[in-house]
C-alpha cells in the first residue's frame, strides 16, 4: 500500500472494532488525503504518520549531501561503501556555490585528490600483498577481495565530500517530512534541492513500481506541507550571533581526541550543546564555562534558541540529552561510519578544516607518504582559498572535524564492542577502544563490562 493509505488504515484500525481486513476494505473507498489533512496536519496527531513507511533512494548525490540526508535519529538505510568500491573513476560533484575561476580551481583540486587516491591505493595493494601472503586455505578470489578492502580503507582518506554516492533509506513518512523540512533549511544548495526533490517525488507516481498497478503517489499530502524548517535556520543564526558577541575568548583548553564528559546539570548541558554547534570549541570547555554562569545568563542563551520557535516546532536537538557526552576530533571517514549509530544524539561543528588531517600508518609503509602529503596539503590550501560553504566539498575524508555524540551506557558499550572488532576500519577501531578506556576511567564498575578488542589485535585478512 502507499504509505499514506497504510497510515490511514492502521490509524482507523486502532480506533474501531473492525478487523484489519475490514479496515483495509474501508480505506479503499475513502480519501486518505482528507483524513491526514484533518488529523495529522490540522489536529496535530503526528504519530499517525509513523504508521506509513516509504523507501526512497538518492542517486549521484555528494557524500556531504548524503551525510546531511542521513542525519535523522529515526533513520534506517545504507550508503555506497568506500571499502568495496573503487571511487577513482567516479568523478565528483561541483557545488553550485562555486562558479567561474573558483569552480575551475575546485575541479583541478578534485582531480588531484582522485589521482592520489588511485596511486596510493595501488601502492598499498602491493604493500599488503607482500606483507600478508595468501594462506593456503584461502581462495585466491577471497584473498584478493580482502586485500582490496584493506587497501581501500587506507586510500579512502583521499576521497572528499564532493565525491558522489548512492543512499537507500526506509523511514516513516513522519520522519520523511522532518527530513524534507530540515534539508530545505540547509546552508548547502545541493541539500536544499534534495529536500525539494524528495517532496516532488512524494507527490508523483513511484519511479520503481513493483507492478503496473502500483502507480499511486507515495505521500501527496505530506508533499504539500513539508515547508523549510525556518525555526532551525533562524535559531542557528541567532545562536551564532550571540556566541560571537557574548562568549569570552577561547580558553584554548586541550582535550583528547576522544573526550568523555558526564554532565551533572541538565540546563548547563543544554546551553553548552547549543553553543557547541555554532562555535569551534571543545564541549568540555563550553560546559565548564557555562557552569560558571548565573542562572539568568544561561536562560538568556535558551531564550535566544527559542525566540523564533513556532507553536508546532519541536525543541532543537540540543535539548535532548544522555548520561555520557563523547566529544570526538576524528576524520570524516570515521564520522561517516559512526554516524550510522542512531541510539544517540549527534551534533557537529562547521567543516572549517582547521584541525588538519590524519595519516594512516600504511601510507608510509607503502612508500606513499609524499604522494599523500602533497595531495592533502594542496587540497587544504585550495579549500581555504575558496568561499564557504562550497569550499567544504573539498575536505578530504582524512580531514579532522569535531563531533559530539551523547548516549547511554548500553549504546556506548555496543559501539565500543562492535566497532573495535578486527573486521572494522582501523580509524574507528581506535576510537571505539578509546571510548572503552574513557568509560573505565570515569565509571570503573561499568567500563569493565565492555568487551572491546584492542587495536593492536589484528587479523587484516578478515573483513
Amino acid at each position: 500500500m502507499p504509505p499514506e493509505k497504510c497510515a490511514f488504515a492502521l490509524a482507523r484500525y486502532s480506533r474501531s472494532p473492525d478487523s484489519i481486513r475490514q479496515s483495509l476494505d474501508w480505506v479503499r473507498t475513502h480519501d486518505s488525503q482528507k483524513f491526514l489533512e484533518s488529523y495529522y496536519f490540522q489536529y496535530g496527531h503526528a504519530s499517525i504518520a509513523d504508521l506509513g513507511h516509504a523507501v526512497v533512494c538518492f542517486e549521484g548525490l555528494s557524500e556531504l549531501a548524503a551525510s546531511e540526508a542521513e542525519d535523522e535519529v529515526l533513520w534506517d538505510g545504507q550508503a555506497k561503501s568506500s571499502r568495496y568500491q573503487d571511487f577513482s573513476r567516479s568523478g565528483f560533484i561541483t557545488p553550485s556555490e562555486l562558479a567561474g575561476a573558483d569552480a575551475a580551481r575546485y575541479h583541478q583540486a578534485g582531480e588531484k585528490l582522485l589521482a592520489a587516491y588511485k596511486a596510493v591505493n595501488a601502492l598499498v595493494v602491493d604493500h599488503l600483498s607482500e606483507k600478508l601472503p595468501r594462506p593456503e586455505e584461502m581462495k585466491p578470489d577471497t584473498y584478493k577481495r580482502n586485500i582490496a578492502a584493506r587497501a581501500f580503507d587506507v586510500a579512502r582518506y583521499l576521497l572528499f565530500w564532493g565525491v558522489p554516492t548512492n543512499v537507500g533509506q526506509v523511514t516513516s513518512i513522519r520522519t520523511l517530512e522532518k527530513q524534507i523540512k530540515r534539508l530545505r533549511a540547509s546552508e548547502y544548495e545541493e541539500v536544499r534541492s534534495l529536500g525539494d526533490e524528495i517532496a516532488t517525488a512524494c507527490a508523483a507516481e513511484p519511479d520503481c513500481p513493483w507492478d503496473e498497478s502500483d502507480r499511486e503517489p507515495l505521500a501527496p499530502t505530506l508533499a504539500r506541507h513539508a515547508e523549510p524548517d525556518e525555526y532551525l535556520r533562524r535559531s542557528r543564526a541567532d545562536l551564532r550571533l550571540w556566541a560571537e558577541q557574548n562568549l569570552p575568548p577561547a580558553a584554548g583548553l586541550q582535550v583528547d581526541c576522544v573526550d568523555l564528559v558526564r554532565p551533572t546539570s541538565v540546563a548547563v548541558d543544554i546551553v553548552a550543546t547549543l553553543l557547541y554547534t555554532v562555535t569551534n570549541r571543545p564541549f568540555r570547555e563550553l560546559y565548564e564555562t557555562v557552569a560558571g554562569w548565573s542562572h539568568a545568563r544561561r536562560q538568556e542563551v535558551i531564550g535566544v534558541a527559542l525566540q523564533s520557535r513556532g507553536r508546532r516546532d519541536d525543541f532543537l536537538r540540543a535539548f535532548r540529552g544522555s548520561p555520557y557526552a563523547f566529544d570526538f576530533v576524528i576524520d570524516l571517514g570515521a564520522y561517516r561510519d559512526l554516524h550510522r549509530h542512531r541510539r544517540c544524539h549527534q551534533y557537529r561543528q562547521a567543516y572549517d578544516g582547521r584541525l588538519g588531517y590524519d595519516t594512516p600508518e600504511a601510507v608510509a609503509q607503502a612508500g606513499a607518504a609524499e604522494i599523500y602529503d602533497n595531495a592533502m596539503s594542496s587540497a587544504f590550501e585550495d579549500m581555504h582559498a575558496l568561499a564557504a560553504p562550497g569550499s567544504h566539498y573539498l575536505l578530504p575524508f582524512g580531514a579532522r572535524s569535531r563531533f559530539l555524540f551523547k548516549m547511554d551506557f548500553a549504546e556506548a558499550e555496543y559501539i565500543a564492542r562492535v566497532r573495535s572488532s578486527v573486521k572494522g576500519h582501523f580509524s574507528y577501531r581506535n576510537i571505539a577502544w578509546q571510548m572503552k578506556l574513557k568509560l573505565e576511567q570515569l565509571e570503573p564498575e561499568l567500563g569493565r563490562l565492555i568487551d572491546a578488542t584492542p587495536p593492536w589485535v589484528e587479523d587484516p585478512l578478515v573483513r
